[in-house]
């Protein structure tokens, strides 16, 4: 029987870097790692990038706009995207207001090769 596993917020604060960004799955003992992510910038976010596995995203509050690789997709609070391995992507915020999401890496490990710099 598989088991399900909760992690509480108190369990989760032991790691110093989770509520700044990311949860790793190995040190939770999880296949997957998690990003969190939230910005009330117009059209920021994170740079184009890869991982060698597939990539959940859950957008919670705002409106994103995802580029992942020749798609452009529109996403708002509530919609899901599954973006493939290995291909090019980024997301910012469309705004008005917060974009805040949940970003679920399928690996233990967060890799990630950036294909670009921030000005």
């Amino acid at each position: 029987m598989v088991e399900t596993r909760k992690f509480t917020q108190s369990e989760w604060e032991r790691f110093p870097d989770t509520w700044r960004g990311s949860l790793t799955g190995a040190r939770m003992g999880t296949e997957i790692t998690l990003a969190f992510y939230e910005t009330d910038e117009i059209g920021i976010g994170p740079v184009l990038h890869t991982h060698p596995y597939a990539e959940t995203f859950i957008v919670l509050d705002g409106n994103g706009r995802y580029q992942v690789g020749d798609q452009v997709i529109d996403a708002t609070a509530g919609d899901v995207l599954i973006g493939p391995p290995d291909v090019p992507h980024k997301f910012w915020n469309l705004g008005p207001g917060r974009l805040r999401t949940v970003d679920v890496h399928h690996s233990p490990e967060w890799i990630q090769q950036d294909l670009e710099t921030r000005d």
